[in-house]
C-alpha cells in the first residue's frame, strides 16, 4: 500500500497511542481517531477525563470522535464520509457494525494482542499470563462480524518470560505498532490466511473476584495470578479488615497451612510451595517494598491471611 494511506484510527487505552504515532510517523494520513467518550476521573472521581488516544491525537492536530455508539445511520454516514482507504483499530471498546467494517475501501485491520486464535475477545494478556503460556504476541487481522475470528495477516512473537500484564502491554503495544507500519508498507505481500480452527480460545474480560488470592492454590499459579493482574487491578488478600495487594512475588520453598505467614519476611504458605511478597500496596497508599510494609505494619509470623 506503501506510504500515504488515508486512515482512520480508532483505539482507546495506552496500548493504542504506540499505534497512532507509528502510522503518522510512517507518513500515513490519519483523518479522524475516534476513541472512546471522556469518562468521570481525576481525584475527586468528577472531573471528565479524556483517554489517552483522544490526548494522542490532539497533540498531533488529528480531530477526534468519540460517539457513544457507532450503530446509528447518521453515526455511520458521518464515518463513511471521511472517504478512507483503511481503519487501523487497537483496543477500540466498541462494536463495529457490518456498515462501518465495509465503509474503508480496504476495509479494518486490527492490532489483537494474542497469537491468534488463542486468546480471542478482551483480556488476552492477562488470560496468557494466568494461563501459564510460555509466549504471547501481536497479530494483525482483517475485522469481520465475528470476535476476533477474521484472516491474519502477520504475527509477532514475544516470550513471556516472567513479565507482569503491564510489562507484556507496554511491549506488545510496541510490537502491534512496528507490525501495522510493517504491513501497511507492502500490504500485497501480507496476503490474509484464515485462522486454524483448531486451539480456539477466549480471554473472557477479567472478573474482580478474580484478584482475590486464594491461597489454597499452588504458588506458581498465585504468582502468576500477581503477575496478570499488576499493576491493576491488584491481586489481594485481607488481613485485619484491610485489602493488601500483592503487585510482585517471589517463589521460595516453605510449607504450613495455606495463607499462613511462615517468617519476618512475609513468606506465605499456599496450597503447595510458598510465596514471599516483594512489591505490596496498602489499600490508599502507593506501592512499597514488603520490608517496607513491615515496618508499619506488623504481621507476625503464624498469622492467617484470608
Amino acid at each position: 500500500m506503501g506510504v500515504g494511506v488515508k486512515i482512520i484510527f480508532m483505539g482507546t487505552p495506552d496500548f493504542a497511542v504506540p499505534a497512532l504515532k507509528a502510522l503518522v510517523a510512517a507518513g500515513h494520513e490519519v483523518v479522524a481517531a475516534y476513541t472512546q467518550p471522556p469518562r468521570p476521573g481525576g481525584r475527586r472521581g468528577k472531573e471528565l477525563t479524556s483517554t489517552p488516544v483522544h490526548r494522542a491525537a490532539e497533540e498531533l492536530g488529528i480531530p477526534v470522535r468519540h460517539p457513544s455508539s457507532l450503530k446509528g445511520a447518521e453515526e455511520q454516514a458521518a464515518f463513511t464520509a471521511l472517504n478512507a482507504d483503511l481503519a487501523v483499530v487497537a483496543a477500540y471498546g466498541l462494536i463495529l457494525p457490518q456498515a462501518v467494517l465495509d465503509a474503508p475501501s480496504h476495509g479494518c485491520l486490527n492490532i489483537h494482542a494474542s497469537l491468534l486464535p488463542r486468546w480471542r475477545g478482551a483480556a488476552p494478556i492477562q488470560r496468557a499470563i494466568l494461563a501459564g503460556d510460555e509466549e504471547a504476541g501481536a497479530t494483525i487481522m482483517q475485522m469481520e462480524a465475528g470476535l476476533d475470528t477474521g484472516p491474519t495477516l502477520a504475527l509477532a512473537r514475544t516470550p513471556i518470560d516472567g513479565k507482569t500484564a503491564g510489562e507484556l502491554t507496554e511491549e506488545l503495544a510496541e510490537l502491534g505498532a512496528n507490525l501495522m507500519v510493517e504491513v501497511l508498507a507492502n500490504l500485497p505481500a501480507h496476503a490474509s490466511e484464515p485462522q486454524p480452527t483448531e486451539g480456539v480460545t477466549y480471554a473472557h474480560k477479567i472478573d474482580k473476584a478474580e484478584a482475590r488470592i486464594d491461597w489454597s492454590q499452588g504458588a506458581e499459579a498465585i504468582e502468576r495470578q500477581i503477575r496478570a493482574f499488576a499493576p491493576v487491578p491488584g491481586a489481594w488478600f485481607e488481613l485485619e479488615g484491610e485489602r493488601c495487594k500483592v503487585l510482585a512475588a517471589d517463589l521460595v520453598d516453605g510449607t504450613g497451612p495455606p495463607g499462613t505467614v511462615l517468617d519476618v519476611r512475609l513468606t506465605i504458605a499456599c496450597g503447595t510451595g510458598a510465596l514471599r511478597p516483594q512489591q505490596v500496596q496498602r489499600a490508599g497508599k502507593p506501592a512499597m517494598a514488603a520490608e517496607d510494609l513491615l515496618r508499619g505494619w506488623e504481621i507476625t509470623p503464624g498469622v492467617r491471611l484470608t
